[in-house]
């Protein structure tokens, strides 16, 4: 059995890293198999390094991957925000769409008023991307 180097945060097991990219345990262990990350084996468990995890976070967020497949173009119309959390309203043709985010994650869109967005649509989640 090997021991892992550095701070027990330093590292995070499979199960988790593969929640956090969203994809299935079996993709990160093909992955592995390409040579696309390396983990590190304690027992039967695999680790994934957290600042490897943060690159390939990184990767997808520029790739713009999502797994949303409902997709509506409009407009903002409003954006709300308190110390925690913002609400973005738009119009995509005849729908309504009211979206719930960090407050952080509206600043850092810089979205306002006016902008082109698209709403991405999956389950019960609005993701909003501005254009």
């Amino acid at each position: 059995m090997s021991e892992l180097t550095g701070r027990p945060e330093d590292w995070i097991r499979i199960g988790a890293a593969a929640a956090a990219l969203g994809v299935s345990v079996d993709t990160l262990r093909r992955w592995e198999r390409d040579g696309r990350i390396q983990f590190e084996r304690r027992g039967q468990q695999r680790y994934l390094r957290a600042d490897e995890l943060a690159a390939l976070l990184r990767e997808r967020a520029r790739e713009g991957r999502s797994s949303a497949r409902n997709r509506l173009q409009g407009i903002v119309l409003g954006v709300r925000r308190d110390g925690v959390m913002a609400q973005i309203d738009m119009a995509c043709g005849p729908y309504r769409i009211v979206s719930l985010m960090s407050r952080e994650a509206a600043d850092d869109l810089g979205i306002k008023p006016g902008d082109q967005a698209v709403a991405l649509i999956k389950s019960t989640t609005v993701v909003v991307e501005k254009r």
